[in-house]
């Protein structure tokens, strides 16, 4: 059964004991209520102290099943209490954006699927980049397409039987997957 709720249950820092549709029980502090979206605004951890971590929980107000009011809690949005650790918050900003641009590197443009799965299988086991469609490993090994065994070129002998060996595998185990890539 679903509650109805009207605004006056969702106070500006009252704080509430919830349960969700899906079971879930914890204890937050309203900080905000949109009424035309249904969307609740809640601060876990309201009750430590002005220092300690709290995490912002959104949640749509359907998604409650019941609720308890508990008290009323210190205004959540006094600036004179609110504590951003703004160097923190930087650097998470900062190690976010280079892991995507990381992650976007480990993409090849204009190269077919099978080619973006040789290279992931060629990444779990040795450092591998793209230069435009040729898959380059170990900064000495280049596998241009069409991505076969035969198609790997320099490198010491060594480093060239082992990508061999990676791109075969690779190869049976998409030939297996798909039926004859």
């Amino acid at each position: 059964m679903e509650a109805q709720f009207h605004g006056e249950e969702f106070a500006v820092g009252c704080v509430l004991s919830i349960k969700t549709t899906l079971g879930e029980e914890f204890q937050a502090q309203v900080i905000a209520f949109d009424r035309p979206s249904n969307l609740l605004i809640l601060q876990e951890g309201a009750k430590s102290g002005g220092g300690a971590r709290k995490d912002i929980r959104l949640i749509k107000a359907n998604y409650i099943k019941e609720f308890s009011y508990l008290g009323q809690g210190d205004d959540p949005l006094d600036v004179k209490r609110c504590f951003l650790d703004l160097n923190s918050l930087q650097a998470r900003e900062e190690s976010a954006i280079r892991q995507a641009e990381a992650d976007a590197e480990r993409i090849g443009v204009g190269v077919t699927p099978e080619a973006q799965s040789l290279f992931d299988a060629l990444s779990k086991t040795l450092p591998v980049r793209w230069d435009k469609s040729t898959i380059v490993v170990m900064n000495e090994v280049r596998v241009s397409s069409p991505y076969l065994p035969e198609s790997v070129l320099g490198g010491t002998p060594a480093a060239n039987d082992r990508v061999r060996k990676v791109l075969e595998f690779e190869k049976k185990r998409l030939q297996s997957r798909y039926g004859g890539l």
